[in-house]
């Protein structure tokens, strides 16, 4: 209870002692201030930027992932691309044999002229696809239906399309039922699906004309088109398994050997938000530490101004000793006073801190509107604030508190 009460009329003591020098108090904070307030807007716009990127993968799906044929640099010449490419019975075996495989699409797609009467549109670009590609990619029909099974096996002239192709080709707002030309083919439009907007960091931007037709279909039109795998995991946590398991199927339905390269790539998205996560998580460390050095600095000034303090208060503390004052005591009061100036100088510095964050989050096309400072940095700012306090305040707090009481009486 006394203890308490000591470190009570301390604290209040020192309060009075920095309201009396609040210019000279001020100053001196001024590096804690600068270093709270500097390290919690990095941290605020370090995070605001990876949840932005964050942002940007989940529009893909964290499950997702993609197979793509590839030639090996040493194979360049010897091998085709026309070899590596990925065909249809690769992905039905892949989807048999991979169990953390949820559902996946083979897709080929090229670009043709298509026609709704007299609106010719060129170089327009259309896809094949399965009917999973509905749930994988997450678009659905706002209008008519989806493809099914029957599309597929039966390999018919049929279509969707995005609001934009509507655009293009001036087709009737509700186009179900009607008809397009597609490379001199006549196609019946059987609904119309979601566009999807990518941010411009994954090559997005202003949406384009889409038209997707069964990829059988697709073969059709064009027996070489390329052909590449899109799908899913059941779990993103399964994302390493998933892609091992693709890559054995793979090696062993092209017969090669231990030695041989792999002549596809298999790219799973949860590894890339992992690796991410971990370079953003170092970036926000060595970022945070750099700042952190105007916090010494400032410790620096607060040691300086409570030896200056010392020597001002000599008399005070000879007189203090005198009448009975312990040296603890009087280590405690003035270590209690280098730790509140430094923690006042931390309130300060964290207002600043929410300030600039608060800009940073009206930044225009910044990407920072995530931007917000996590209670741990706070945390961690006023802990290293008081830490910066207790170092740079012990040694003129011992200085203090090892005066000689008769000696002090007599400074001038």
């Amino acid at each position: 209870m006394i203890i308490v009460r000591v470190v009570y009329q301390t604290v209040f003591l020192a309060l009075g002692q920095i309201w009396a020098n609040k210019t000279r108090a001020m100053l001196t904070a001024l590096g804690i201030i600068i270093g709270v307030a500097s390290v919690l807007a990095v941290i605020a716009a370090l995070g605001g930027m990876r949840q932005s990127v964050l942002s940007e993968f989940e529009t893909f799906g964290a499950r997702k992932f993609y197979v793509n044929g590839f030639v090996p640099r040493d194979l360049r010449g010897v091998v085709s691309w026309e070899d590596v490419k990925i065909t249809q019975h690769e992905a039905e075996k892949i989807l048999e044999v991979s169990p953390a495989v949820e559902s996946l699409t083979v897709m080929a797609d090229d670009r043709y002229e298509v026609r709704n009467g007299d609106i010719l549109e060129t170089g327009v670009g259309v896809a094949g696809i399965w009917p999973a590609w509905h749930e994988i990619e997450n678009r659905f029909t706002t209008m008519g239906r989806p493809f099914t099974s029957i599309d597929e096996e039966e390999a018919r002239q049929v279509c969707l399309v995005n609001d934009k192709a509507i655009e293009e080709l001036e087709l009737d707002l509700d186009p179900t039922g009607d008809y397009i030309i597609i490379d001199n083919r006549r196609f019946l439009i059987v609904g119309v699906v979601e566009t999807k907007e990518i941010g411009p960091m994954f090559g997005g931007g202003e949406s384009q004309s889409e038209i997707f037709i069964p990829y059988a279909t697709s073969k059709k039109l064009n027996p070489y088109s390329w052909n590449w795998i899109i799908g899913q995991v059941h779990d993103p946590d399964d994302a390493a398994e998933a892609r091992e398991q693709i890559r054995f199927a793979l090696r062993n339905l092209r017969g090669l050997g231990p030695e041989d390269e792999d002549t596809f790539r298999v790219e799973v998205l949860q590894q890339f938000i992992d690796q991410f996560n971990g370079v953003a998580a170092g970036i926000t460390m060595v970022a945070g530490g750099v700042v952190s050095i105007s916090l010494l600095v400032g410790g620096v000034g607060i040691m300086n101004i409570m030896l200056v303090s010392v020597s001002e208060r000599t008399r005070e503390i000879g007189l203090r000793k005198a009448v009975g004052a312990r040296p603890a005591i009087i280590l405690l009061q003035f270590l209690t006073e280098a730790v509140v100036l430094c923690v006042v100088g931390g309130l300060i510095g964290l207002v600043i801190g929410q300030a600039l964050t608060l800009a940073l989050q009206n930044l225009p096309n910044a990407g920072l509107e995530g931007a917000s400072i996590p209670t741990w940095a706070i945390a961690l700012s006023f802990a290293f604030s008081a830490g910066v306090g207790v170092v740079f305040g012990m040694f003129p707090a011992i200085k203090a508190s090892r005066l000689d009481p008769i000696e002090a009486l007599r400074h001038e």
